[in-house]
């Protein structure tokens, strides 16, 4: 299994596919949600993803500061059903702040995070700036992470 990390121009035509098929599996499939999955926002963000035999079994989306909000912001996360409770999902927020912050040398991080996972994020530091609100028929809170 294998990380990987790139700028929209740097997927492969394959990576590309693969990882929008997924997203779209997770937020509208698996969580019955029609929206626009395919918003615009990717060919200005990072890719972080894992890899395991060629299948991404992890995924989220770096947006610099201007893309969604002022600041920096993480989006689209998701771990896929069957890889889910093994630890991934710590690993794959850890990775994307590291990120953030080594390389854009950013220290502000706001995300749109669903309200169950409030806790989640919390524990890396985030911290809830709006009251829950409904998002496409889902909960959803905004969450500041500031170093």
């Amino acid at each position: 299994m294998s990380w990987n990390l790139k700028k929209f121009d740097e997927l492969t035509n394959s990576e590309l596919y693969n990882l929008l098929k997924e997203r779209t599996l997770v937020f509208v499939v698996e969580q019955n949600c029609p929206y626009l999955e395919v918003d615009g926002k990717d060919p200005f963000s990072y890719h972080l993803f894992k890899e395991d035999d060629g299948e991404i079994i992890a995924y989220l989306r770096i947006l610099p500061a201007g893309v969604s909000y002022q600041e920096v912001s993480i989006g689209r996360v998701f771990v896929k059903k069957e890889f889910r409770g093994q630890g991934i999902a710590e690993e794959l927020i850890k990775k994307g702040l590291e990120f953030i912050q080594e390389e854009l040398n950013e220290i502000t991080v706001k995300i749109q995070a669903q309200d169950y996972l409030r806790k989640f994020y919390g524990s890396f530091g985030f911290q809830a700036i709006s009251e829950t609100y409904l998002e496409d028929n889902i909960p959803h809170v905004d969450m500041l992470l500031q170093k």
